[in-house]
């Protein structure tokens, strides 16, 4: 039933280009199976957005299969890299939302969501790169949190032509779907109430951002420079979109060459310093039951 090709680092190379960017920094074989599970995630995420029809059927089908069939690619590929089915599932369920008119209304219901569509993928990666100690879990979830935060500032525009709002409604209060993609309805004040969200969006990524630097130390000496790249390179694109103040911009945000290579410099330079920055975790959310897996 799931015709998936695990493509290592292809499907990286061509979609995933600022973690593909980090990836130099990583182990040959953790940059093998980061780009496997890359695949893994855009199929199922492709699944999700690339057809107008409904695909939750499919997507639960998808639940049973992978959970029950031993010889399914997905089921294998967790298995060997010890990850517990039900991460992957909170994933699948996560997407099963999409395809609903989506009006998150409040920052839990943010979080949540970004849980299951990318805090399950920072838990998984934390297994594939050889991370052992269960402190280092919470860190891992926040870390794909505050990146898919940040994936939601800079989405904004392209996410309401989908009939998607994943700001909080009331951030955004008074402010309809044909505001967010029609620009000729929008009120310099409306544009400004917009923007003022979207800040509100990165500012609270950079919270999860600092818990999922907490757990750097838990991660091993040889992918933890990688994973530090990786995480700043996509923080710069919400400080990158602050940059235009109160402007909301209908288009989405990218990272030229020359600007991941200035983060890069100065991730590694920061990095000789992270054990005196001392990062401590700090409670920013609700416990998640599989978090611990």
């Amino acid at each position: 039933m799931i015709n998936l090709e695990l493509n290592s680092l292809t499907d990286l190379k061509r979609e995933g280009k600022s973690f593909y960017w980090a990836s130099f920094f990583l182990p040959k074989n953790s940059k093998i199976n980061a780009g496997k599970l890359y695949s893994i995630c855009r199929y199922f995420d492709d699944i999700a957005d690339s057809s107008s029809e409904d695909q939750t059927n499919y997507l639960k089908n998808s639940i049973e299969e992978i959970k029950n069939n031993k010889s399914n690619k997905v089921n294998i590929f967790l298995q060997k890299n010890k990850i517990n089915n039900s991460i992957f599932v909170d994933l699948i369920e996560g997407l099963i939302l999409d395809q609903k008119i989506i009006r998150i209304q409040n920052k839990e219901e943010l979080i949540n969501y970004s849980y299951h569509v990318a805090g399950t993928v920072g838990l998984m990666m934390s297994k594939i790169i050889g991370v052992k100690n269960k402190n280092a879990e919470k860190s891992a979830i926040d870390l794909g949190i505050g990146m898919q935060l940040t994936n939601i500032a800079r989405d904004v525009y392209e996410d309401s032509k989908m009939k998607r709002i994943y700001i909080p409604a009331n951030w955004i209060p008074n402010i309809s779907l044909k505001n967010l993609n029609e620009p000729h309805e929008l009120s310099l004040e409306k544009d400004e109430k917009i923007s003022k969200a979207i800040h509100r969006v990165i500012n609270l990524s950079e919270k999860f951002y600092k818990n999922g630097f907490a757990g750097l130390k838990y991660i091993p000496i040889s992918t933890r420079l990688g994973i530090f790249i990786a995480a700043n390179v996509y923080r710069g694109i919400g400080f990158k979109i602050k940059s235009n103040k109160k402007k909301y911009l209908r288009k989405r945000i990218y990272l030229n060459s020359f600007e991941k290579f200035i983060i890069t410099i100065k991730s590694i330079l920061l990095f000789i310093f992270i054990p005196l920055m001392n990062y401590q975790y700090k409670k920013i959310r609700d416990s998640i039951s599989n978090e611990n897996l």
